[in-house]
C-alpha cells in the first residue's frame, strides 16, 4: 500500500525554475497540491500571480488556488530578479493572462487557517522569500508545532550568494522574515551552494531536452533562455558557460523523493537582518561553535543524476516517479 499522499502548500514568487517546482508537485502522487501562495519577490507581483496560474494550467492543475501574500518585504525595500529570468519571469518571451481569479483569502491567513485546520497534516515548501511565512508565524505563534515540515530554498551556507558576495536572493530580499522563520521553525535548507553543486544542467542536457517534443519540454526551455543567456555572461566560477541551476525545482524534488538526499546535517543557523553589504547573510555554524540550538537541517549533498532524471521523467512522461516505479 501507498502511503497517503502528504498535503502540501507552496510560497513561491513565481518566476524561472519556480514553475518547475510547482510542475513537479502538481504532478506528483506522493503529495497533495492545496494551494500556492504569492509573495514579493523574482518579478512584479502581478506577474508571479499569472505565471503561477499559467504553472498550473498547463499541467492539469488549474483548480489549485492561488492565494495572493505580502507586496513587499516586511522592512526593507528591494529589487526584482528580471535581468535573470527575463521580463515577467518566464524567459521574456511568455506573457500569460490566463483569466483565472486568484483566491478571495490572503495568503497569511491561509496559512494559518490550513494549519491550524490540519495540525501537523501540512507540509510548507517555501521557495521565495520568506514574508508569508514570518506574518503567518505572528499571527499564530504556534505555527511551527502546528505543520509537518518547512522547506526552504534560501541561504548560502559558507559559500558565495548569487546577489551579493554575502547573501543568496531569497534571504536578501526579506532577511528580517528570514531571521524570524529561521529563529522559530525547524527546517529542511537547500541552499545556493547544494544548487550550484548538484543542480547544474548543462548544454549537453539542454541538447537531450530539445529532442522531447512534448509542452513540458518546450516550456522549460522557454523559461530558461534568459537565465542560459544571463549565466553564459557571468563571473562566477560555476557558471559562465551555457548553464542553468534549478534551486526551487531541486527542493521540491529532494521532498518528494527522499532518496535523493545523500547527506544532511542539523545545525544552528541565523540570518543577518541589518541593512548594508551583509544584508541576508546566512551563519551556518557547522564547528560547532556557538551556543545556538540546532535547528536547520541542511542538505549538503544530493543526487544530481537522479535529480536529472525526475526532471526529465516530467518532461517526457508527465509523470516525476516514472523511473521509480
Amino acid at each position: 500500500m501507498s502511503p497517503e499522499p502528504r498535503r502540501l502548500l507552496i510560497d513561491t514568487d513565481t518566476a524561472g525554475d519556480d514553475t518547475q517546482a510547482i510542475v513537479l508537485a502538481a504532478l506528483s502522487d506522493r503529495v497533495t497540491l492545496e494551494g500556492l501562495t504569492i509573495p514579493a519577490g523574482n518579478v512584479p507581483f502581478d506577474s508571479q500571480v499569472e505565471n503561477a496560474k499559467y504553472t498550473l494550467d498547463l499541467v492539469g492543475a488549474a483548480d489549485v488556488p492561488v492565494y495572493e501574500g505580502a507586496r513587499s518585504p516586511l522592512l526593507k525595500g528591494y529589487k526584482s530578479a528580471e535581468y535573470v529570468h527575463g521580463e515577467g519571469g518566464l524567459g521574456g518571451e511568455l506573457f500569460p493572462d490566463t483569466g483565472i481569479p486568484s483566491a478571495d483569502e490572503h495568503a497569511v491567513d491561509v496559512i494559518v487557517r490550513t494549519a491550524r485546520e490540519n495540525p501537523g497534516e501540512v507540509t510548507l515548501a517555501c521557495i521565495a522569500p520568506l514574508t508569508n511565512v514570518a506574518l503567518a508565524y505572528q499571527r499564530e505563534p504556534e505555527l511551527p508545532e502546528l505543520l509537518d515540515e518547512v522547506w526552504i530554498m534560501g541561504g548560502a551556507v559558507n559559500t558565495l550568494g548569487n546577489i551579493t558576495p554575502a547573501a543568496e536572493y531569497n534571504f536578501w530580499v526579506d532577511p528580517d522574515a528570514a531571521r524570524i522563520v529561521v529563529d522559530a521553525f525547524e527546517t529542511t535548507l537547500v541552499d545556493w551552494g547544494l544548487t550550484l553543486r548538484d543542480s547544474l544542467f548543462d548544454a549537453e542536457v539542454f541538447a537531450e531536452i530539445e529532442t522531447v517534443d512534448t509542452p513540458l519540454a518546450e516550456f522549460f526551455l522557454t523559461i530558461t533562455g534568459a537565465v542560459r543567456e544571463f549565466n553564459a555572461q557571468s563571473e562566477h566560477d560555476s557558471l559562465g558557460a551555457d548553464v542553468t541551476t534549478q534551486p526551487d525545482s531541486l527542493t521540491l524534488a529532494a521532498l518528494l523523493e527522499p532518496d535523493l538526499v545523500e547527506r544532511a546535517e542539523t545545525y544552528y543557523m541565523e540570518v543577518d537582518d541589518r541593512e548594508g553589504p551583509t544584508r541576508g547573510y546566512s551563519l551556518v555554524d557547522e564547528l560547532g561553535v556557538t551556543d545556538g540550538e540546532p535547528r536547520t537541517r541542511v542538505i549538503e549533498s544530493a543526487d544530481g543524476e537522479g535529480f536529472e532524471r525526475m526532471l526529465l521523467d516530467v518532461f517526457r512522461h508527465g509523470d516525476p516517479h516514472y523511473a521509480s516505479r
